[in-house]
């Protein structure tokens, strides 16, 4: 069975700055490729696969010297994963892929060659980073993504097979329904209600602040980038909060029940029956206007 494993990075001076080169570096290449094959689709009407955008590697280093810096198999998953996006899209799963910016979270990939040591990873290239391995990994390491976040906090997610059986499904033991509500976040069948705690409205004047002060700054500037790590950290703050109660929250679900009904809402359907609904009030509207009309004339 498959297990993810999210650890927090604490990386030297110099390692930083090897990371980000290689931020900077993949999120060229997954333009560069993204563009390409948008004009070649253009040009010819016909696309491109990941492996053939992949063997243009070589040829970019040598036109691209920056790009040997980085580790080769980095590059490659950039290419893969590109490919994937795209049977995503064509599978009508997600969106077109879109172009990366410096100014979002950052990423790359690993798919071999790093060890997990007991306080920290030694990635290739980089070597030795600090990590403080909450959980244990034990088993097959499948690939580990290395992310920066816009708090500038670095983190890592380690794929492993822990080479266990996935665990069957079963109706035996108390069961309850959960519902997402709106005056409530989630009620229970058995008559709980769980209230929202509303992060959000929580942090809203110490956000507001921080976005005014942001928008004072001048554009490009130095004093405009310290203020936008500012507006991230607060947001960054609604986000550890948000996940550490839906992470206490489910636990307890899970530990108190063996069977959980959820209801399963299709977004799309919804919003499609209601512009249809919509529709058929304005149409019986206008036929009861209609007759009015005709009836007073």
């Amino acid at each position: 069975m498959l297990r993810v494993v999210k650890v927090r990075l604490y990386p030297n001076t110099q390692q930083k700055q090897f990371l980000e080169q290689s931020f900077g570096n993949c999120r060229w290449l997954w333009n560069y490729s993204l563009n390409l094959m948008n004009e070649t689709y253009k040009n010819t009407g016909k696309g491109l696969s990941a492996y053939e955008v992949k063997k243009l590697i070589p040829s970019l280093k040598k036109e691209h010297e920056w790009l040997k810096l980085t580790y080769s198999q980095c590059l490659q998953q950039v290419c893969l994963n590109l490919g994937v996006a795209f049977n995503n899209f064509f599978e009508k799963r997600t969106k077109y892929p879109r172009f990366k910016s410096k100014h979002g979270k950052q990423s790359i990939q690993y798919p071999q060659n790093v060890t997990v040591l007991k306080q920290g990873l030694k990635l290739p290239k980089i070597g030795e980073v600090k990590a403080i391995i909450h959980r244990p990994i034990e088993g097959k390491i499948k690939t580990i993504t290395v992310s920066k976040n816009q708090s500038h906090q670095y983190f890592a997610s380690v794929l492993f097979e822990d080479s266990q059986e996935k665990p069957e499904f079963t109706t035996e033991g108390k069961v309850v329904g959960v519902d997402v509500g709106l005056t409530h976040f989630a009620i229970t069948s058995d008559g709980l209600k769980h209230d929202n705690p509303k992060f959000l409205k929580l942090h809203e004047r110490n956000l507001k602040r921080k976005q005014q002060q942001l928008s004072r700054k001048e554009k490009g500037s130095k004093n405009r980038n310290k203020a936008r790590k500012k507006v991230a950290r607060v947001h960054r703050k609604i986000t550890n909060c948000r996940e550490d109660f839906l992470h206490k929250l489910s636990r307890r679900i899970v530990d108190e029940n063996q069977v959980i009904v959820v209801e399963n809402l299709g977004v799309g359907e919804l919003r499609y029956d209601l512009r249809n609904s919509r529709s058929l009030i304005s149409q019986k509207n206008y036929g009861m206007s209609r007759m009015s009309i005709n009836s007073h004339q």
